[in-house]
């Protein structure tokens, strides 16, 4: 081997392509770019932290592309709340495309297969007939406030700073929309056993019935919001402990088996599942923020002030509620027992956060 062989051997070959540059980690199938939340980085973190970027993290410039009057892509400005890193929040379930879609997918297969069953069993025409009125007209208005809860975080997510925040919010909307959904198709699996049930009702009584126009106002306040994050705070930590799991499991879980219906509270199970996965990711975002070194007595005093705010709307919601617990022929459960244990949830949420409690929620 010649002079010239021996040195062009030694030196790797120089190139532009992707990958040809050796560098420290350069041969990993890891991201090591960012720093994980445990020892090792995840799945979930690898598709997911800085997919959205930030031009203060890896860009040399700022967002090409801005609005008109110079707003840039995404923009911290659009939360009254402050964080000294964005980036350090992650979703405590992990959920990304993937795992997401996967759980969608079992969901509407189980409560699929449930209906399927119960109405080859000739289940809905065993039905205590005053029930099926109340799910014709009560559980067909409820998936409305389903419904504006899901098109609230739709329209939030949007505003995140970062893919961990947005994707967070995301996915709580998916979950809105299709119990929305779940309930819309089951109603419409009874009415093919039930044929006088009239599934224009639900919508009436969420326009006109008293008992629901103050949930509408709660559900309509939380639209209004031009904050991303008390739209998520208020969904998640205030509207629903205090009227959403009220009307799921305190009544719809509690009631319908002493009628003759073992259906319904399975397809409301899923929603109660959910809402452990959201309630986690948005405690998890809150407490950062209010545990913020530099932002944190800031944060925790806007906070406070959205749970006085949403706290009042949704109580004056729940306690208007009232009459659907006296509905039922067979009556187990009491509404200030119900009413009681959500304001318990809402108590133990907000501590656990160190957020003060405002007088009207702690009678």
């Amino acid at each position: 081997m010649n002079a010239f062989t021996q040195e062009a051997t030694a030196q790797p070959p120089k190139s532009g392509a992707a990958g040809a540059a050796q560098f420290a980690g350069w041969d990993s199938r890891k991201y090591n770019y960012y720093k994980p939340k445990g020892r090792h980085a995840t799945h979930y973190e690898d598709v997911t932290v800085d997919v959205q970027p930030d031009p203060k993290r890896y860009l040399l410039q700022d967002f090409i592309i801005s609005f008109p009057d110079g707003t840039p892509t995404y923009s911290e400005t659009w939360t009254a709340a402050k964080s000294s890193d964005w980036h350090q929040f992650r979703a405590v379930d992990e959920e990304w495309e993937r795992t997401h879609y996967q759980r969608q997918s079992t969901i509407c297969g189980m409560i699929g297969s449930v209906v399927e069953n119960a109405r080859r069993a000739g289940a809905p025409k065993r039905l205590d007939r005053t029930w099926v009125k109340v799910l014709e007209q009560y559980l067909g208005a409820y998936k409305h406030a389903e419904f504006g809860l899901g098109m609230a975080t739709m329209h939030a997510q949007r505003y995140g700073y970062t893919q961990m925040i947005n994707s967070a919010i995301l996915t709580n909307s998916s979950y809105k929309l299709r119990f929305a959904q779940d309930l819309t198709l089951y109603l419409a699996e009874l009415a093919l056993d039930l044929p006088d049930i009239n599934l224009d009702l639900g919508k009436q009584h969420w326009l006109e019935n008293p008992a629901w126009q103050g949930t509408r106002e709660a559900v309509e306040a939380i639209n209004g919001a031009t904050d991303y994050l008390e739209k998520y705070f208020a969904v998640n930590l205030v509207f629903e402990p205090l009227v959403a799991e009220l009307v799921r499991s305190g009544f719809f879980m509690q009631v319908a088996a002493a009628q003759g219906d073992f259906t319904t509270p399975t397809v409301i199970s899923a929603a109660e599942g959910d809402y452990q996965r959201n309630l986690a990711n948005t405690a998890e975002l809150v407490h950062i923020l209010v545990q913020d070194p530099t932002h944190g007595a800031h944060n925790r005093a806007l906070f406070n002030r959205w749970l006085e705010e949403h706290g009042k709307r949704a109580l004056a919601a729940a306690r208007q509620l009232q009459p659907m617990w006296s509905l039922p022929h067979h009556k187990v459960a009491q509404f200030p027992e119900a009413l009681n244990r959500a304001l318990e949830r809402v108590r133990s949420i907000t501590a656990e956060l160190g957020l003060d409690l405002p007088a009207e929620l702690k009678a």
